[in-house]
């Protein structure tokens, strides 16, 4: 049942991931600088960021205790990398947030929230249980740890950039400056789909390429609606900014 379970959800995320793309490059998802009205209930941002990500810390734990014998030096340094992205994104990111008048929709937590469950679920499974992946670090398994621990410095240097800009007295929105803003406006995207892109470089599984491939599909219309945004809000945004890639996109 567990591997029939595995091959039904790794399908799932597959085959969503262009539906997911098209629908949001139709519709911007309704929070941040794009929340409006009609999505329902509302919760505190802090809680729904950290209720929204909290499977994908726990389910790879619960994974390394049940199969703990058989993890080894490898399998237990690719969590250590998966903890280091998902502690931030649970726990460091979101108490460190300082808007306080934001309110996330609860209907957008959930979605995250099973999406979490699934995606943990099909990497941890796959590599614990099924005993895929590289299984030892290969020259090509270094290559993606080392772009993955880029993406991560991008992604967070990126993010203290913006949550700087929130500060109290200061308006709620501005321009941001330094890191890769200067050359696109969504660098902290960017980091994440690098980060993932490199996970999956360095496990070798179809589940890591998923994950990859998901990643593009709901941040790539994220960094399109969010540049379209600063360059209706500001007259003085840069003209030579591109999307996500610099010079490129």
């Amino acid at each position: 049942m567990s591997s029939e379970l595995y091959r039904i959800l790794l399908l799932s995320e597959l085959l969503s991931a262009p539906v997911v793309l098209v629908l949001l490059l139709k519709v911007s998802a309704p929070y941040g600088r794009h929340n409006r009205p009609g999505w329902g209930p509302l919760l505190d941002q802090r809680l729904s960021w950290i209720l929204m990500e909290l499977p994908a810390v726990l389910i790879p734990l619960v994974f390394f205790l049940g199969f703990h014998d058989s993890f080894g030096s490898w399998k237990t340094q690719v969590l250590a990398l998966w903890l280091l992205h998902y502690v931030y994104r649970t726990f460091v990111f979101p108490l460190g947030i300082r808007d306080s008048k934001t309110s996330f929709p609860l209907l957008i937590s959930m979605m995250a929230l099973l999406f979490n469950l699934m995606n943990g679920y099909i990497n941890w499974y796959s590599i614990a249980v099924l005993d895929l992946g590289r299984g030892a670090w290969t020259p090509l398994a270094v290559l993606g740890a080392v772009i993955f621990l880029a993406g991560w410095v991008i992604h967070v240097s990126s993010d203290r950039i913006i949550l700087r800009l929130r500060e109290p007295g200061k308006p709620r929105y501005a321009i941001p400056r330094g890191g890769l803003f200067r050359w696109v406006s969504s660098p902290q995207y960017l980091g994440e789909i690098v980060q993932w892109c490199g996970f999956a470089i360095m496990v070798g599984t179809l589940a890591g390429l998923a994950f990859a491939v998901f990643t593009i599909a709901n941040l790539l219309p994220r960094a399109v609606a969010n540049h379209r945004w600063y360059q209706q809000q500001f007259e003085d945004f840069p003209e030579t900014r591109k999307r996500l890639i610099p010079f490129l996109f």
